[in-house]
């Protein structure tokens, strides 16, 4: 079977043709809560690929003997 779409509605692009359950499923995964960062928080990641590009990191037992957490 042959199936002929009118190029006004392709506009000469790709389709691609899914069951409507999944598509349905793809619209509800867009409905996911997506992290948007903070100006605030965007500075911070800055700053801290800076300082690990810099060498200016701490170990894990270096945070954790900082924060007294250290066994």
């Amino acid at each position: 079977m042959t199936i002929t779409i009118p190029y006004k509605l392709t506009h000469g692009k790709e389709l691609v043709v899914i069951p409507l359950e999944e598509y349905e499923e793809l619209i509800d995964l867009r409905k996911i809560y997506e992290f948007k960062p903070s100006a605030e928080v965007k500075k911070a990641l800055q700053r801290a690929r800076k300082n690990r590009k810099k060498g200016q990191v701490l170990t894990l037992h270096e945070l954790k003997n900082n924060l007294g957490l250290a066994n």
